[in-house]
């Protein structure tokens, strides 16, 4: 019996574990905790009722993803993105999704790529009248939907690695800019770039949409 109980116990600590990151990462990109707020850990321990030692998990993890910075002696803080940090961002962004364009224009069933992708768009289409949260949902799904189909795992983490930053980054410009830069049609004119195969264009396509795109966010 008592072999049994353990996974469920350790399937336990990670449920909350998992809760708790979902929680403290919905607050961070969405501005409830806002850009420079420092994190009192009895505090939020109290708000999630989850223990010191879970939250610590939890905060560790954010600080991987880039959403908290460490000050003095250790104290985290929600980060605060400047214009330099978001330019950096999207580099790193364009040279991933250059790559995937480049590995799906490479594909011999292209077509049910393409067929994805415009599913991807249609979701954005129809997150137009939402909240900025869920076109900001829907903008990123159709971007890792683009990394996702490539079947490289290594670079669809990669670029999973960078959604909290990517999120901030939006979040930090506000909705105005937020939008410029969720066009369903400059997003149609990536798809009609890795339909032609033509590897080199769609290549070019993804680094002027990237560099556009934090052009606006740091203006």
């Amino acid at each position: 019996m008592a072999g049994a109980t353990a996974p469920l116990l350790g399937l336990e600590k990670k449920s909350l574990r998992e809760q708790a990151l979902s929680a403290l990462r919905t607050a961070i990109t969405s501005g409830e905790l806002e850009p420079g707020r420092h994190l009192v850990e009895t505090e939020l321990s109290e708000m999630l009722q989850i223990s010191r030692g879970t939250l610590r998990e939890a905060l560790r993890q954010l600080e991987q993803e880039g959403l908290l910075s460490a000050g003095p002696r250790g104290r985290l803080s929600v980060r605060h993105l400047d214009a330099k940090e978001i330019r950096d961002i999207y580099s790193v962004r364009a040279a991933l999704e250059s790559l995937a364009a480049f590995t799906l224009c490479e594909l011999p069933d292209r077509q049910k790529v393409i067929t994805s992708l415009r599913a991807a768009i249609d979701a954005m289409a129809a997150a137009t009248e939402g909240s900025l949260e869920e076109r900001i949902e829907s903008d990123l799904e159709f971007h890792r939907t683009m990394c996702r189909l490539t079947g490289n795992e290594t670079l669809l983490h990669s670029w999973e690695s960078l959604e909290g930053s990517i999120r901030m980054s939006i979040m930090f410009a506000g909705l105005e800019k937020g939008v410029r830069n969720m066009s369903v049609e400059r997003h149609h004119d990536i798809v009609a770039a890795i339909e032609t195969g033509d590897a080199s264009l769609a290549r070019k396509t993804i680094r002027e949409h990237m560099d556009s795109a934090a052009a606006v966010l740091v203006a």
